[in-house]
């Protein structure tokens, strides 16, 4: 039986968000960088259990009105990224497809044999580029999930504040008090 084919022809001046519509949904992220296409393929099950768990202890957490989503995107400087979880301010529109950076304080990756880099240095530069307050890269390691904690300190720049590994527990201010416990999600 032939499988149908999807053939595309990259766009002549750059990828724009409006060509990512034409792209199929075939369970890979589709994200524009610098006019970019950059595919990474389906995560595993581990990466999604861990990223459900994170975001039920987010949303737990989160004072009336804010909001925590998985894998919507966040127009970038330069294109457009999706994270594993954001977190999205009460002003934010509730129908978008594509979240503008003043309405995200936080975004979430989990990182995935596939995503490592791509989540340690593109994506936390372009996040700190679109001045998104807060960036959490959750490392998986044999020992459970390590939460690295960035907090935006200039445009285009972030800090790491805190690295909780599992067995330990941080409460942060996001501008309200989060718990971030690795130890509570399986890695």
């Amino acid at each position: 039986m032939a499988q149908p084919r999807y053939e595309w022809r990259p766009p002549e001046q750059g990828w724009t968000e409006k060509d990512l519509l034409s792209l199929p949904a075939d369970g890979h992220r589709y994200e524009i960088v610098d006019g970019s296409l950059h595919v990474t393929p389906p995560a595993d099950f581990k990466h999604h259990e861990l990223a459900d768990e994170i975001r039920a202890a987010l949303r737990s957490q989160l004072p009336p009105r804010w909001r925590v989503i998985r894998e919507i995107g966040v127009r970038v400087p330069g294109g457009n990224a999706i994270p594993d979880l954001t977190v999205l301010r009460p002003t934010a529109p509730g129908d978008a497809m594509w979240a503008e950076p003043a309405d995200v304080l936080l975004v979430v990756e989990v990182e995935s044999p596939s995503s490592r880099r791509h989540d340690r240095f593109t994506k936390l530069s372009l996040y700190a580029e679109a001045e998104i307050d807060w960036y959490w890269r959750i490392e998986r390691a044999k020992s459970g999930a390590v939460a690295h904690l960035y907090q935006l300190a200039e445009a285009g720049h972030y800090e790491l504040r805190h690295s909780v590994p599992a067995g330990s527990a941080e409460t942060v201010e996001l501008p309200f008090p989060v718990r971030v416990a690795p130890t509570d999600w399986s890695a």
